[in-house]
């Protein structure tokens, strides 16, 4: 533990007479990294982005079988083949060495991304003690430790996850003043990741450029960190498409100069990121909107003495969030992982926000009272600490519950399939089909399959949109340039399957069908439930129960349909497994 005099840019009012203690940085990486295994092990994949994009061009890169989206066709080539070698070629010698179930591969990468997250968390926390003062630091801590926006996106297989990571290295190198260190992460961020999150460096950029006027560092560094980021990159994704590459200007290319950029892929109000906010952060996040209104308030009210010079602004040094939120608020195509790069500085703004709270009940309490109060603010406003700790905590958790227990019935069902081969020897033999329907966006990766005889397959649905196709089965196949690939989102029908050919099926009963959407589970003449779990109903739960679980009691307000694994019982070469064995009470 340490005092808040070892802080080298402590604020004023926040001295080491007030006896702040804090955690050192080995307990916060061990706090850390246990939230951050939680989310791996429990955490469903709540973005097909994330399961079409990236863990099925994987499983092709490891075991020779996936799905192929369009971006990843070269006549497209949107993808980089370098993010995901990045993390395949550690579970590449995972799989060497101890020759896995695909699925434990699966977990292992998961891990090894909450490892890193942690890390990134770590040195976070530490230059924001640095930066901005203890009880901001310590606050900041438990929210990056309890909120669900955290625990969704810290072992999520996304370039905006990984962009995260580095943008929050970035954004803590700035704030110790290691411009270096900060201008590479912000490289590897928008390079290797997500070419958006260059946005995040750009108060880096002014502050080297136009405060300090140290134009020979940040130009030497801009040109080191592209060369070692950029030429293996082009040279690698040249190699896997065939031709020269470069992916992070194709991406730009496609979402900001075509006519109609990321909007075929549906539009939200300008409300959505407030309520998603919420729910992923709850007062957290009002009190990182707050923030900015607080501190000019407490500028404007309170009396206090200047911060150390050696401080960046408060203004300032929040400029990257906000930055953010001016840019990404007005756009009509909205994604909940498009704020994951900032989602460690609303949990730092956040806490800022309270921290003016606390400022200004304490002025007005001393201006109201008729007796002196001789102590510290936040010895004073103790209270509200604990209060905001308990409250956001608490919603963070029961928003984090509320995801497992309502959605986490797709990896449920997934993990049983990955046991059927263990269960039955002839799954080895054959080649499976294994289709899905309307539940295609919740479909976990094909590292759940047993083996690589088994395939995903497609079947028609109300979805109008282009689906994935499977690659080649070819040594050259990122290279070939398969047919009926469009990057209009437009419906390619070559790519569903007939059902009297499946031999599983994946479904969700929630007592609705249509005719394109038939509620498979009730065609006992042709399938047979063999695994089943509950999945929550949101259009027949109460909005508040569904979002936040509250242990016996969300229950009563929460309907469940049933998510179930069925087997084509025409099919004798394959087992129907013990319905009474094997079916869980839904």
């Amino acid at each position: 533990m340490a005092d808040d005099s070892q802080t080298m840019c402590c604020r004023p009012e926040e001295s080491s007479d007030s006896g702040l203690i804090y955690p050192g940085v080995d307990t916060v990486f061990k706090l850390l990294l246990s939230a951050r295994f939680c989310s791996a092990i429990w955490s469903h994949i709540t973005d097909c982005d994330e399961t079409y994009n990236y863990w099925e061009p994987s499983h092709y890169l490891l075991y020779g079988t996936g799905q192929q989206t369009w971006e990843y066709s070269p006549q497209y080539a949107l993808r980089s083949y370098m993010y995901l070698l990045v993390h395949m070629v550690p579970a590449k010698l995972y799989h060497y060495l101890l020759e896995p179930n695909p699925v434990l591969v699966f977990y292992f990468v998961r891990c090894l991304l909450s490892v890193g997250c942690a890390l990134s968390e770590v040195y976070f926390y530490k230059n924001v003690c640095r930066e901005f003062g203890i009880h901001i630091g310590r606050l900041t801590l438990v929210f990056l430790i309890l909120s669900s926006g955290m625990y969704i996106a810290s072992a999520a297989f996304l370039p905006s996850s990984f962009s995260m990571y580095l943008s929050t290295v970035a954004t803590a190198a700035w704030y110790g003043r290691q411009y270096e260190l900060a201008i590479f992460a912000t490289a590897i961020s928008a390079l290797l990741g997500w070419p958006f999150a260059a946005l995040l460096g750009l108060p880096i950029a002014v502050e080297m450029l136009i405060h300090k006027q140290d134009w020979s560092k940040f130009i030497k560094w801009v040109i080191i960190s592209g060369t070692v980021v950029l030429v293996p990159m082009v040279w690698i994704d040249s190699m896997y498409y065939g031709k020269l590459v470069i992916a992070p200007i194709n991406i730009v290319m496609y979402n900001v100069f075509t006519n109609h950029g990321p909007n075929l892929y549906g539009t939200e109000p300008f409300s959505y990121y407030i309520y998603n906010g919420f729910l992923n952060f709850n007062f957290v996040f009002i009190a990182a909107l707050w923030a900015p209104f607080g501190l000019f308030l407490v500028w404007l009210i309170v009396p206090a003495k200047a911060r150390d010079r050696l401080c960046l602004s408060y203004w300032y040094s929040l400029a990257p969030l906000y930055l953010w939120f001016l840019v990404f608020f007005f756009q009509s195509h909205k994604e909940e992982r498009f704020l994951y790069p900032v989602y460690p500085m609303i949990c730092l703004a956040g806490g800022i926000g309270i921290d003016t709270i606390q400022k200004l009940y304490f002025f007005v309490r001393t201006k109201l009272s008729s007796l002196h109060i001789a102590y510290h603010y936040l010895q004073y406003t103790v209270h509200i600490t604990l209060f905001a700790i308990l409250i956001c905590g608490f919603l963070g958790i029961s928003r984090s519950l509320a995801l497992y227990k309502g959605y986490n019935a797709p990896m449920e069902i997934m993990m049983d399939v990955n046991k059927l081969s263990l269960e039955r020897e002839i799954f080895k033999d054959i080649k499976i089909n294994f289709c899905i329907g309307k539940e295609w966006h919740r479909f976990p990766s094909s590292f759940f399959f047993p083996s690589n005889n088994w395939k995903l397959h497609f079947l028609r649905s109300e979805f109008t949109g282009q689906l994935p196709q499977s690659f080649l089965d070819h040594e050259n196949a990122t290279s070939i340039t398969q047919p009926h690939f469009n990057d209009m989102n437009r419906e390619e029908p070559t790519r569903y399957f007939s059902l009297d050919k499946c031999h599983f099926v994946l479904d969700l009963d929630i007592g609705i069908e249509t005719e394109l959407e038939p509620n498979y589970s009730r065609l006992t003449n042709n399938f047979t439930i063999i695994k089943s779990t509950k999945f929550l109903n949101p259009a027949k739960s109460h909005r508040i129960f569904r979002a936040f679980y509250v242990p016996f009691v969300s229950h009563k307000f929460c309907t469940y349909g049933s998510y179930n694994l069925l087997q084509n019982i025409k099919f004798k070469t394959i087992p129907v497994l013990s319905k009474e064995k094997n079916v869980k009470s839904s």
